[in-house]
């Protein structure tokens, strides 16, 4: 179903659609953190990709990212897109701070 929903909302040039990962409520150590210790989540999943932007000659540049690579966000600069009762964010590809890399 949610692979249904992505193919009706693609991004447009050079934005991505990320999905933020669930803030960590427990340290190693088994305390429970209380949610305004928890603070902003800055990683995310990349749910949907399109097309690059368009460069200076009207040539499409790809997007770097692509779909389930892990991300490292800015704290700004986000747009929250509701799909499905879930949050999902778009983000331009300049905005993305890292690409984690196995």
């Amino acid at each position: 179903m949610a692979g249904q929903v992505f193919r009706k909302f693609l991004p447009l040039f050079g934005q991505l659609l990320v999905e933020r990962t669930a803030a960590k409520t427990v340290t190693r150590g088994g305390i429970t953190l209380p949610e305004k210790s928890q603070g902003t989540v800055l990683q995310a999943t990349v749910v949907a990709v399109r097309l690059g932007s368009k460069g200076k000659g009207r040539e499409i540049q790809p997007v770097c990212m692509k779909v389930q690579d892990q991300v490292l966000l800015s704290d700004y600069g986000s747009t929250k897109v509701v799909l499905d009762d879930r949050d999902y964010f778009l983000f331009r590809d300049g905005d993305i701070l890292r690409k984690f890399v196995d």
